[in-house]
């Protein structure tokens, strides 16, 4: 993500990039400077990267227990943040960035990609004229492999997957009811040895909402997952149903720019005649501007520049990111404690 980011902020002309950091591969940087054409020094120390450059902006890619001090510490510097997801390893760390964000009135865009997704954005507009309650199912169980495992595995020893990546699909969740999350149940299962023995790689939650929405969401990783259970992401409510229609039959379900891509959008009408027929169609929505991944990445700086010039209210985009974290969290505390969560 931290290369994709860099990729972004290089092909906007209101940034300057001048400086890495990084934990330990320097050689890395170093190749990615040089394929950026970019002369800058490489760190692999935070702070000592902050005091010598004294940036206007910071973009953390980090791993997620760094994400509260690294954000807290540039805010208080005077910087504005972008800050890949999740906020922060805890619900208290998320509130106290946002606390932080707001006491220094910097800017701070996490790094929900869905948000800037032409097609998503149309998904949760669509999923929004359905009526309430709505029952919204989602999922993303990736295959992994070699590379993409061991990276898998890291991911998990930081954080629970139900956490690491439901919380983008819980964010939209969350903006297609815009209704306060109620109860939360949460199950689990280690299906690999190769995992610690209190680490879970795969993970399924159930959210109630007080409009009386449900949510659903299920992930997992590794090389023993199905692609057939690969993506579902189905909305439906009193009017009808909206569904994400994705070939699937040769995704590569590793391949993280396949995560977010969209064939169309199919929207169905519950209207019925006098006789309890359908008096609809099904609708195909096509959405021709189908960003890759860089793309996405570079438009979600492109937001967080206009929040910076602009003086973007962003309140209740910090809000939703804990609101999120606080729902996923709650899903990993009912399977651990095999009880539903009362929010």
């Amino acid at each position: 993500m931290g290369a994709s980011h860099a990729l972004g902020y290089t092909k906007i002309p209101g940034f300057k990039v001048v400086g890495f950091v990084v934990a330990k591969n320097v050689d890395r940087a170093k190749k990615l400077a040089a394929d950026l054409k970019l002369s800058i020094p490489i760190y692999t120390d935070y702070y000592k990267a902050m005091a010598e450059q004294k940036p206007d902006v910071v973009s953390i890619n980090t791993l997620v227990d760094t994400h509260a001090p690294y954000s807290i510490h540039a805010m208080r510097q005077g910087c504005h943040i972008f800050m890949e997801k999740p906020i922060a390893k805890t619900v208290a760390e998320a509130e106290e960035v946002v606390k932080v964000a707001r006491e220094t009135r910097r800017k701070l865009v996490i790094g929900y990609i869905l948000r800037v997704h032409p097609a998503w954005k149309k998904f949760t507009e669509l999923a929004r004229t359905l009526g309430k309650p709505l029952i919204m199912r989602m999922n993303l169980n990736q295959q992994s492999f070699g590379h993409e495992w061991e990276v898998h595995k890291s991911f998990i020893a930081n954080m629970p997957p139900l956490v690491d990546c439901g919380v983008h699909y819980v964010d939209v969740m969350c903006q297609m009811t815009r209704s306060k999350p109620k109860i939360v149940q949460g199950m689990a299962a280690r299906v690999s040895d190769e995992i610690g023995p209190n680490e879970e790689n795969y993970g399924a939650l159930q959210v109630v909402f007080e409009d009386k929405s449900v949510g659903w969401y299920e992930v997992g990783w590794g090389p023993m997952m199905s692609k057939v259970a690969f993506f579902v992401k189905d909305v439906i409510g009193p009017k009808g149903c909206v569904s994400i229609d994705k070939d699937i039959s040769n995704v590569d379900p590793s391949d993280v720019s396949k995560h977010t891509t969209v064939d169309s959008i199919i929207v169905h009408s519950s209207a019925t005649d006098a006789k309890g027929m359908p008096v609809k169609k099904d609708e195909v929505v096509r959405i021709t501007d189908e960003p890759d991944h860089n793309e996405l990445c570079r438009r979600e700086q492109e937001y967080l520049h206009r929040a910076i010039v602009d003086d973007i209210d962003l309140s209740d985009h910090m809000d939703d990111a804990v609101n999120s974290l606080k729902i996923c969290f709650a899903a990993v505390d009912s399977y651990r404690t095999g009880r539903a969560i009362h929010l």
